[in-house]
């Protein structure tokens, strides 16, 4: 179901326009735009980060194993998923990897800047794509699933964001979340990101909980590469002239394979039942109670 962001009114007719006081929001780009207002400034993340993002995402270590948690969590906790919405989809990365593993699946997603769009749509043609702000979502009972993917940490209102997802939620849907964990780890690196916080294990389960949601599973990942960030971190706050943030993603290509298989073992253990209390993230799986 569409909710009118005007007046309120819940309805599922094929467009957009509300049936009742025929609000309809704008076209930019050729992308249906729910808060126009933000689309080049929205906060939360700088919008010309995305063309070096696009172009690191597909052969650093972290997203690609963050997509292979994603794609194990959406096998396990909705196994007859029809349609994924995904909030803050960027430039597409963990949508095409969704499509390739599930071409059934109806997907959507969502980002409140139109430039994140712009990749997301070169990555993927068979998605339906809008612009969003998450604190306002056009819809209600619509979803099987919805994944957030490091998200949460750039927007103020996590709560509100948390409450408008399950509003979209199907009743029994699954939220996926990923975070960034220990608020210790604090550096640079989370500045450059526009990060407002990093999140510990009780804050975000509490605040999931908060929201009528009952947890699936709660872990940590990135584990086994807890010490290497440590070191990262501990660098740029005593070198904060000559050190890049952007260089824990810029990384020697056998490194990068060494890295990737130590998550791999991490997700491993994950299947397995294993949960781990520390690590740079988290992973959320919950379902609307």
């Amino acid at each position: 179901m569409k909710r009118c962001l005007k007046c309120e009114h819940v309805f599922s007719l094929g467009g957009w326009i509300c049936p009742v006081c025929d609000y309809a929001p704008v076209l930019l780009n050729g992308v249906v735009a729910h808060a126009p207002g933000l689309a080049n400034d929205g906060g939360g993340f700088k919008s010309q980060y995305f063309p070096e993002l696009a172009r690191l995402e597909a052969t650093n270590f972290w997203f690609q194993a963050r997509n292979k948690i994603i794609l194990w969590a959406l096998r396990t906790y909705m196994p007859n998923l029809q349609n994924f919405l995904e909030v803050g989809c960027g430039t597409g990365f963990v949508l095409s990897a969704i499509s390739e593993a599930h071409p059934e699946v109806a997907l959507s997603g969502s980002e409140i800047f139109v430039a994140g769009l712009s990749h997301a749509a070169e990555r993927i043609n068979s998605a339906n794509f809008m612009q969003m702000d998450a604190r306002h979502v056009p819809f209600v009972d619509e979803f099987d699933a919805i994944g957030a993917f490091d998200v949460l940490e750039h927007i103020e209102e996590d709560e509100a964001v948390l409450a408008q997802l399950h509003r979209a939620l199907k009743p029994g849907g699954v939220l996926l979340l990923t975070v960034p964990q220990h608020p210790w780890l604090w550096s640079a690196s989370d500045e450059y990101a526009c990060h407002v916080r990093r999140y510990t294990r009780l804050e975000i389960e509490a605040k999931v909980r908060s929201r009528s949601f009952e947890l699936l599973n709660s872990t940590s990942f990135v584990t086994t590469l807890l010490p290497a960030m440590m070191l990262s971190r501990e660098f740029q706050k005593r070198n904060p002239h000559t050190s890049n943030p952007t260089d824990e993603l810029k990384i020697n290509p056998f490194l990068n394979k060494v890295f990737y298989s130590l998550m791999m073992l991490e997700l491993a253990g994950i299947k397995l039942g294993l949960n781990y209390p520390v690590g740079g993230s988290r992973l959320i799986a919950a379902r609307k109670l």
